[in-house]
């Protein structure tokens, strides 16, 4: 059965001594938007939350290089793979519909039923090409401070393995390490039982992602999130009585005033009348 209820979330994140999000086009540095508050790209926080959801056993389309369990080398392979019963084997234009496709697709992957995808599968001997776009119910935005970050940038030097027989130290290289001293980010979110519908998210997948988003940096250390420079503070969750909700998002969203020193307005929380956030601590 799919969602039976709309959905919104919002998470107070805390970042201390890390870089949360870098920007390659701007040598890494922490992302900032034009007025100087930091940002975390709502890609980056659905790649963290697929790692959260393939660590807890959930089958994941969309998978890191470095947290593959499959060996598959790219989506294609992993869409048209034996071993999923998908793709090719399952989807023939001419026995097979759209529709009827796009549910296997979703029953298979979480992710898919969760945040959609688009497929598209190859010309075969005898039929054209098609392409299948899943639009899925549970969208993140981006994460952005709550005031201006301060980031530090400090030059490294960084050693590589050099050529030869192991006499001989290899030239070290400069380079930059850049981290956000300190800030507090808010990210919203919300589950849409109208998308729910057709790619089959129940109330059972939103309860694995609310079980998951306290934990949404765990297992996500790195030299630029060093383990505990970033946690999450607090999991806000709305749950309306009806799939079309007693409030818009934004209205939800907007009753959510968050502090510089990441505490949060209890009163703001209360004017919307029948609809208070259950309130969930950070792991």
């Amino acid at each position: 059965m799919s969602l039976t209820k709309k959905i919104d979330f919002a998470l107070i994140i805390k970042v201390k001594n890390a870089n949360p999000n870098g920007d390659p086009l701007n040598g890494n540095r922490p992302r900032t938007d034009y007025d100087g508050k930091g940002e975390i790209t709502d890609v980056c926080l659905k790649r963290k939350l697929r790692d959260r959801l393939q660590s807890a056993g959930q089958a994941i389309f969309v998978q890191s290089d470095e947290k593959k369990t499959d060996g598959m080398a790219s989506l294609k392979n992993r869409a048209e793979s034996d071993e999923f019963g998908v793709g090719k084997k399952v989807f023939d234009p001419k026995k097979t519909s759209k529709d009827e496709a796009s549910k296997i697709l979703c029953e298979k992957w979480f992710d898919v039923r969760a945040f959609g995808q688009v497929f598209a599968f190859g010309k075969s001997e005898d039929a054209a090409g098609v392409s299948i776009a899943i639009r899925g119910p549970v969208t993140i935005q981006s994460a952005f401070s709550v005031e201006p970050v301060r980031v530090t940038s400090t030059q490294i030097t960084k050693s590589v393995n050099g050529e030869g027989d192991g006499t001989k130290k290899s030239s070290d290289t400069m380079g930059m390490k850049h981290r956000v001293d300190e800030a507090v980010y808010t990210v919203y979110g919300a589950i849409t039982p109208q998308l729910a519908e057709r790619t089959g998210f129940s109330d059972a997948d939103a309860e694995m992602i609310k079980s998951l988003l306290p934990k949404l940096f765990e297992g996500d250390a790195s030299s630029a999130r060093p383990e505990g420079s970033m946690a999450v503070e607090k999991v806000f969750w709305w749950e309306h009585n009806s799939k079309a909700g007693q409030y818009s998002s934004a209205k939800v969203h907007h009753s959510l005033q968050v502090n510089p020193d990441g505490s949060h307005n209890s009163e703001a929380l209360k004017t919307l009348s029948g609809l208070e956030p259950e309130i969930i601590a950070g792991f």
